[in-house]
């Protein structure tokens, strides 16, 4: 599965700090996983196989199954009560069930060894891996504790914040954080004009 746009790699973002809340950051500003060719392309992007990986025989289910486990992770991330929480839960433990995609190392044209997978991956598998991530992020407190919403203006991304002190404010400070400091610079310069 090839990238059908050059801007599909713009669009999608891996600095979350992990897979799992790099899943929840393809609903922002709009629906990213909108085409299995996209779902290609973050699969690969995310580090969940490696480049090169056929993912031709990924069809429409697949979209549902990202975009449902997506859901729950979301719910049990951001800490949202209720019976819901108990669904999301018991849907995260199911797929995590599933054993991640096989990988093996094998030499590459100069020798060198690079990983690739033992077969085509399927759907349950890479839900796998990513449902066990979750896994470990809400069950380690110390992981937990750093889980932030971006305080950008209409960000709803969650990031886990490794910084030191945990003062990360943004998900991103090339994106978000940019948006704010340039926003403080007009505040300022207007206020001056005044």
């Amino acid at each position: 599965m090839a990238l059908g746009t050059a801007t599909v790699a713009y669009e999608l973002r891996f600095d979350a700090g992990r897979i799992c809340l790099d899943l929840l950051a393809t609903t922002h500003p709009e629906e990213r996983l909108d085409s299995t060719e996209v779902l290609g392309a973050w699969i690969v992007g995310s580090g969940l196989v490696p480049q090169g990986t056929d993912l031709t025989h990924a069809d429409p289910s697949w979209l549902v199954g990202f975009r449902e486990l997506r859901g729950c992770i979301g719910q049990l991330v951001r800490g949202t009560p209720g019976h819901g929480a108990d669904l999301a839960l018991a849907h995260v433990n199911a797929a995590a069930r599933a054993a991640p995609p096989a990988p093996r190392a094998v030499p590459d044209e100069e020798g060198a060894l690079v990983r690739e997978l033992v077969g085509p991956p399927d759907c349950a598998a890479l839900l796998g891996a990513i449902a066990r991530d979750a896994v470990e992020l809400l069950t380690d407190p110390v992981a937990r504790a750093g889980i932030r919403e971006c305080e950008g203006d209409n960000c709803p991304i969650v990031y886990l914040d490794t910084s030191r002190g945990r003062r990360r404010r943004w998900c991103s400070s090339e994106v978000c954080g940019n948006r704010e400091r340039v926003a403080r610079h007009r505040r300022r310069a207007a206020l001056s004009r005044t």
